[in-house]
């Protein structure tokens, strides 16, 4: 073999594109990472408020989003949450669960990306960055052109990721590729993103600028219980970031500000009394949103002055307030992309492409997306073992 020829190479060296280099080195396979950035796991380093919040104790297949919910199980059956931890507690690396399962770095993400190249070296794969693909090609073997020159192997494992997050380097390089060897796309969608609503919305609620509360936020059949934060350009904040992932342009969404509570119950309680509304919605909600939500839809008064219609009315606006997003922020605010390369076209089993023998995708490129909280990390790790298996 001359130096330029491998068994394996992974082109993308993040989450998956890593941890799959790892596997297929540790079959003693010959294995070369082609990264484009400067350093490998760039995405890897900011995530989880640079913290990395690298699984989820309860991911399970319902934990993610694609055109056949089937074809993740057979990859997260196979490396699993456990699987992952019980390598990071083999390097030593202290955690914490933040909440729902969500499993952080005590320290740092660089922690996640040490273990990463420390099990690369220990499973002899070599990395090169600043290294950009020019082309790939394929007859009996694929010849990856790039621009420090020509490297052929026997199989190559797309994992370059979406399109989110530009500024870190991402690009449509793994739809490119995939196209160009006649593989089906579900249209990439920003997903994990904040919500924009119409300028008129948009006005109504600047007053509310800067509150977070805890929320239902309801979307088909979806529902998602975490805080909300309304922003200067729309809603963002866990609950948010969570349902953008099944919203479809131009459908509403359903806010219950008040979950625990029966709000008809609670105001006909105080029907008799000299409360004012805004007063009595202050005991439940932020202060300044009471007041405001009250400036926007009921003007404030003695709760006894209001009738049976009237507080039926409230009790409907907070427990089932309807919004609909004018759009999302984009790639450029997204956390993931969902859509991608359609999972018909692939193997649940290995990755390996149906029609291409020797070709892989791994990870975000692929369309299944996960949940905030740690899913897509861990089907970071699962595609990249089960190809890394395989290839």
């Amino acid at each position: 073999m001359s130096g330029s020829d491998h068994d394996v190479i992974v082109i993308g060296g993040g989450a998956a594109g890593l941890f799959c280099a790892i596997e297929a080195g540790k079959r003693g396979r010959k294995v070369l990472v082609l990264e484009h950035a400067d350093r490998v796991g760039k995405k890897i380093a900011i995530s989880g408020g640079g913290r990395c919040n690298f699984t989820n104790l309860h991911t399970n297949p319902d934990n993610f989003v694609s055109a056949n919910p089937h074809f993740c199980k057979s990859a997260l059956a196979r490396y699993t949450p456990a699987d992952f931890i019980s390598l990071v507690e083999r390097h030593g690396i202290k955690y914490h669960e933040k909440k729902l399962g969500q499993l952080f770095c005590d320290e740092s993400s660089q922690q996640i990306i040490d273990l990463l190249l420390l099990e690369c070296a220990g499973a002899g794969v070599e990395i090169r960055c600043q290294c950009q693909v020019r082309d790939v090609r394929r007859k009996d073997r694929f010849t990856i052109e790039t621009s420090q020159g020509r490297f052929v192997a026997s199989a190559v494992v797309i994992a370059t990721g979406g399109l989110s997050i530009a500024p870190l380097g991402a690009t449509d390089f793994g739809y490119h590729i995939a196209r160009q060897f006649g593989l089906q796309i579900e249209a990439p969608r920003p997903a994990l993103v904040p919500f924009t609503l119409s300028a008129a919305v948009q006005k109504q609620l600047t007053s509310l600028s800067g509150i977070s509360l805890e929320a239902l936020v309801k979307c088909g059949g979806t529902e998602f219980r975490e805080n909300v934060l309304i922003t200067h350009r729309g809603l963002s904040g866990p609950a948010i970031l969570q349902i953008s992932l099944y919203w479809e342009t131009g459908a509403p969404i359903f806010i219950n500000l008040l979950p625990d509570e029966d709000v008809l119950e609670l105001l006909r309680q105080k029907q008799s009394s000299e409360i004012e509304l805004a007063n009595l919605l202050a005991q439940h909600l932020p202060r300044r949103f009471a007041q405001a939500w009250c400036d926007l839809y009921v003007p404030s008064r003695p709760l006894k002055q209001l009738n049976d219609s009237e507080l039926a009315y409230i009790a409907r606006r907070i427990q089932g307030f309807q919004l609909t997003p004018s759009g999302t922020e984009g790639f450029k605010k997204a956390e993931v992309t969902a859509g991608g390369v359609a999972t018909s076209e692939l193997s649940s089993q290995t990755m390996e492409s149906k029609r291409v023998p020797g070709l892989y995708f791994i990870g975000e490129v692929v369309d299944v997306t996960g949940q905030l909280g740690g899913y897509n990390f861990q089907w970071a790790w699962a595609s990249g073992y089960a190809a890394g298996q395989a290839a």
